[in-house]
């Protein structure tokens, strides 16, 4: 196996103790051996605190670190990660109640190798039960991954995100005003950054980590009907509305880190959100934004149609 660049890998936890120690015995058994842990315990009730403990102790404190989190939701803790992570590392997220495979982060670090330029890693996962069996591969997106792309959907699955060190750079110098912004998620963030700065973002055909389902998923799979109408839901009663404005207040404070091009695409995106339907509509369409399915730019185009792209109140 070639050297690969170490990676510190960042964790979010917060009443986890159910699965968390089979996450943590799967970053033990990556085939990948230069990995550093910062868990960011987010004020767990649960035994989880103790799990993270164990596990410090028995890989080392030179190996894993385990820090307060803020205590204001998933997303702000992983951004806090973001913030508390050491200069000059690549990063990868991970979620607590997953199994990454063995080869994971050998994949990840193997095709960022030759990147140049700020890169993302993701990959497709094996959705699993509870109990991580009835394994299915997720959806493997084909239209390109981009700033077009990412104003309006987070495609890019944070616990299989990796990022080279130049987007950990990235994100270190925006985390900042991210944190200023009730943001809807930490993955569609980074996203929309990489690419915002004309990064590249690389999807791995090959699943790389079981993606566990139960009934505490903060977001949970989107691909089957059930998913599907929870997040139309969200689209048509304005929540969706609602995440596009804080996501666009957070890139415009940040908008020094991207592109010329895209800071033109966000100011044009920014006035396109307080637009009536039928105007906001036309926007979207010049600005040549979309989705990864024709289910979703449908769900798009009628939701700027009817004025739903607005924030609420």
């Amino acid at each position: 196996m070639p050297d690969l660049a170490p990676v510190t890998i960042l964790m979010a936890v917060y009443d986890g103790g159910a699965h968390l120690a089979q996450q943590l015995d799967s970053f033990a058994m990556q085939d990948h051996r230069e990995w550093r842990l910062i868990i960011s315990d987010d004020g767990s009730d649960d035994d989880s605190r103790v799990i993270c403990a164990g596990f410090r102790d028995r890989m080392g404190a030179d190996r894993v670190q385990l820090i307060d989190g803020p205590r204001a939701g998933p997303t702000r803790n992983f951004l806090h990660l973001v913030d508390q992570a050491p200069d000059g590392v690549p990063l990868a997220f991970s979620d607590q109640d997953d199994v990454w495979l063995p080869h994971k982060m050998t994949r990840a670090m193997t095709q960022l190798a030759d990147a140049e330029g700020p890169t993302l890693y993701c990959a497709r996962t094996l959705i699993c039960d509870q109990a991580l069996q009835n394994r299915q591969p997720s959806r493997l997106f084909k239209r390109p991954h981009g700033f077009r792309n990412a104003l309006v959907q987070a495609c890019t699955p944070g616990n299989s995100s990796v990022f080279n060190l130049a987007a950990a750079a990235l994100l270190k110098r925006g985390v900042q005003a991210a944190m200023r912004h009730d943001l809807p998620a930490h993955d569609w963030w980074a996203y929309q950054l990489v690419s915002g700065a004309g990064g590249t973002v690389i999807f791995d055909a090959e699943p790389v980590l079981l993606y566990r389902q139960h009934d505490n998923n903060v977001m949970g799979r989107n691909d089957t009907p059930r998913g599907m109408l929870r997040r139309m839901g969200m689209l048509m009663q304005g929540e969706y509305g609602d995440w596009l404005t804080a996501n666009t207040a957070a890139l415009t404070e940040g908008a020094p880190l991207l592109s010329p091009e895209n800071r033109d695409i966000l100011a044009r995106f920014r006035r396109m959100l307080d637009l009536p339907g039928p105007a906001a509509l036309r926007e979207l369409r010049r600005l040549g934004l979309y989705r990864q399915t024709a289910g979703g730019n449908a769900a798009l185009m009628a939701a700027a149609a009817m004025g739903r792209l607005r924030q609420r109140g």
